[in-house]
């Protein structure tokens, strides 16, 4: 964890230092050259050591939001990956994944469907239920919103077990749609969560080691 006693910009580079960057074009584990809008998203990218509980680095995106350039570069990286890939569908995960899918999917000219913690939507649903280290949880999503033949891509800030985009990825497939990919703008590989994703490419900007 970073010491209290850093100064602002001993933390900022500590910071940093915490993160490998890629491209969000290395699919296949072949390098490629890194593309320069990554590093503006690198340095707005905060971590905040021990939060929500001791000996947890919280990767927060806000600081993301707050400079309009990085977010922009954000989603155009997805944006330009997803334009020609017959995307009907983007389904965003509660609740961060509300904040970068509404415009990947406008700009791709998909349908967004936010897939939402139990209670939260007031229509008929269905559900898929994931397990957390203690105990489980669940995603709901509307019936009707999703339909046999859509291509989806599912969209959250970050993979860490995984957990979460698997059962994004059942829910989808269960009302017959084609999960196409996965996006993410971080990924922690050390917790292998694409290990999970039932063979689905998963996209990410920014590797935390």
């Amino acid at each position: 964890s970073l010491p209290k006693s850093l100064n602002k910009r001993e933390s900022e580079r500590k910071t940093a230092d915490f993160f490998i960057f890629r491209s969000s074009l290395t699919m296949s584990g072949n390098k490629q050259e890194e593309d320069p809008r990554i590093n503006g998203i690198k340095t707005k990218i905060r971590v905040v050591p021990d939060f929500p509980k001791k000996g947890i680095m919280f990767q927060d995106i806000t600081t993301v939001l707050l400079d309009p350039k990085a977010f922009k570069d954000t989603i155009d990286l997805f944006v330009e990956r997803y334009r020609d890939k017959n995307i009907s569908v983007v389904a965003g995960i509660e609740a961060r994944g509300f904040l970068f899918g509404p415009p990947i999917a406008l700009a791709i000219g998909a349908k967004f469907v936010p897939l939402r913690k139990p209670k939260k939507l007031p229509g008929e649903t269905i559900f898929e239920e994931y397990e957390l280290e203690y105990g489980n949880d669940r995603l709901e999503m509307h019936v009707g919103a999703v339909e046999a033949g859509d291509r989806a891509l599912v969209v959250d800030d970050l993979i860490a077990t995984g957990g979460t985009l698997c059962a994004a990825i059942n829910l989808l497939e269960r009302v017959g749609a084609e999960v196409v990919e996965c996006a993410c703008v971080i990924e922690l590989p050390e917790l292998k969560g694409r290990q999970r994703l039932k063979g689905k490419p998963l996209c990410m900007l920014v590797e935390y080691r």
